[in-house]
Formats: C-alpha cells, sequence, structure tokens
C-alpha cells in the first residue's frame, strides 16, 4: 500500500509542476504586451533616408549620410556619361554600392565611405568589393572614400588592381563638376572682429577681443558689448 500511495503523492506533485510550467510560458507569450500597451519594435541601426537631389548639391560631404553620399556619386557618374545602377540603397550591398556602366557596356563595381578624415577605410573593405564584383558580372573596381584608405588597405587595392579615391580626389572632382556647390558654414565670430591670441578677461567674466576705435587705435573690448562695453587698453 505504501508503494501505491507513493506513486500517487508523486503523479499530485508532478500535475502541479505541469500547470505552472503552462501559466509561465502563457506569461512569456503575453510579454509582447507591458502594461496594455503594445511592444514597441526597436529602430533599424541605419536609416536609408536620402533628401532631394538638390539639397544634396548645396550640403558640405561631411553632413551627408552614408546613403546620400552614394547618392551624390551617382548623380556625379551619370553627367560622366555612365549608366548607372544605386545597390547599396538598404544597406544589404554585399561590398558593392554602385555599377557604373560605359559605353562600351564595361561594368564597374563602387564601394563608397564616407568617412572622417581620422577614420580610414580598412583593407577588409577592399576584400570585400574585391570578392562582391563578380556578383555583379564587374571587370573593374573603384572605392571612392571622403578620407584615405590603411596603408594595408592601399597595398591590397594595388595588388588586386583596385582603383581608389581619396578625399582630396573626391573633392577635385566634385568641384571640375560644377554642380556640386555645397554651402560654406558661417565661422562663429563676434561682429566678425579678430580675438586676442592671449585670453583677456572681462570683469563680467566673459571673454575679450580686440578691437579698434576711429583713429585706428587697438583695445580690448568685451565680446558682450553692447551688453557689456567695459574696455581696456592693449599693453
Amino acid at each position: 500500500m505504501s508503494t501505491f500511495w507513493m506513486v500517487v503523492g508523486g503523479m499530485f506533485i508532478l500535475s502541479i509542476l505541469l500547470e505552472r510550467a503552462t501559466k509561465s510560458s502563457r506569461k512569456r507569450g503575453r510579454s509582447g504586451k507591458r502594461n496594455g500597451l503594445p511592444k514597441t519594435k526597436a529602430k533599424p541601426a541605419f536609416s536609408n533616408e536620402v533628401r532631394p537631389d538638390a539639397t544634396l548639391l548645396k550640403t558640405p560631404l561631411q553632413e551627408l549620410s552614408g546613403f546620400e553620399f552614394e547618392r551624390l556619386l551617382a548623380l556625379y557618374f551619370r553627367d560622366q556619361g555612365y549608366k548607372v545602377e544605386e545597390t547599396g540603397v538598404g544597406g544589404n550591398d554585399g561590398g558593392v554600392d554602385l555599377v557604373l556602366i560605359n559605353r562600351k557596356g564595361e561594368r564597374t563595381a563602387v564601394q563608397a565611405k564616407r568617412y572622417a578624415d581620422h577614420n580610414k577605410v580598412p583593407v577588409q573593405t577592399v576584400r570585400e568589393l574585391v570578392g562582391a564584383k563578380r556578383n555583379h558580372n564587374c571587370i573593374l573596381t573603384l572605392l571612392v572614400t571622403t578620407s584615405d584608405l590603411t596603408e594595408p588597405a592601399k597595398k591590397e587595392a594595388e595588388q588586386f588592381h583596385v582603383d581608389y579615391w581619396h578625399g582630396g580626389i573626391v573633392e577635385r572632382k566634385l568641384a571640375a563638376w560644377g554642380k556640386y556647390k555645397p554651402t560654406k558654414k558661417k565661422q562663429r565670430s563676434v561682429r566678425k572682429e579678430v580675438a586676442a591670441t592671449a585670453e583677456v578677461i572681462c570683469r563680467c567674466g566673459h571673454l575679450m577681443v580686440i578691437r579698434k576705435n576711429r583713429q585706428g587705435e587697438s583695445f580690448y573690448g568685451c565680446s558682450r558689448f553692447p551688453n557689456c562695453r567695459h574696455t581696456k587698453s592693449v599693453e
């Protein structure tokens, strides 16, 4: 009899554990809602939104997104007589952003990198471009960057005959194009006055700058003028 009751007791405990496990799985299934609100989807790590072409032609390279830089290059190459396939839109370019087709039908795979000056293109990018050109039936390759390539990347490019444009070349070609006319950033200044080489602090706590009076004599004036009219002679 004792064995019978042990079996019954074990089955009872097992049923309780199974019931708790079922409730737990149901709660996990409803975890998509919190406090009665639908769970929000995470935003993608990149955005493929591109501003109008007219805006891109007036925007400095540093202020373009990667997708916008690709678009700008597409506009440039079309004006150079190429048929351009924009393959990089959406982020899954597979190593090729643009395919250029000349009048002879020759296809060039282009990878574009809009990097800051200190951020150079690594050797892996060159290798990806070399491997990906076959997927687009290209025989030529071109890497275009607003910065430069690392030394290993340059050696790899030379070895596999990958042409590349660094930032200086890109700027010269865009300038010669004539359509790309980025607006220059306004330099922040105080009434276009020349600041003192050594910092001179006004009694109000703000920086003083060198000005000239009607007689052409230099003096220190507060950068908050006309809110502060304190002056100081230049020794």
